[in-house]
């Protein structure tokens, strides 16, 4: 079991976009849904090591913003080449309108 870091408040994120959150030497991301869920991923795509960060997020996904590699952010699957290495995803909670991974 992991332990709970905060990661920012919940209005800090809009829906369909993230934030990047940069811990002990790794990076992750945090997305909204429209559902206005949170999900959170390894913040590094698997293609070529390129931040996530600044990628597209649109229908359930997020966009490596160098070759268009996207991921399904809900489960970390890769989705469209040419990543073809699934993201590792991290629990996420919302407490008292703060936002939460176990890492």
């Amino acid at each position: 079991m992991g332990t709970w870091t905060r990661v920012c408040a919940t209005d800090e994120i809009e829906q369909e976009d993230l934030i990047r959150f940069d811990h002990q030497g790794r990076t992750f991301i945090v997305v909204r849904s429209p559902e206005d869920a949170f999900y959170c991923s390894d913040g590094i795509c698997t293609h070529e090591h390129v931040h996530l960060g600044d990628g597209l997020v649109m229908d359930h996904t997020v966009e490596c913003p160098k070759h268009n590699a996207t991921f399904d952010y809900r489960t970390g699957e890769a989705k469209r080449a040419p990543a073809c290495i699934n993201l590792k995803t991290w629990p996420v909670k919302v407490q008292d309108n703060d936002i939460f991974i176990e890492i």
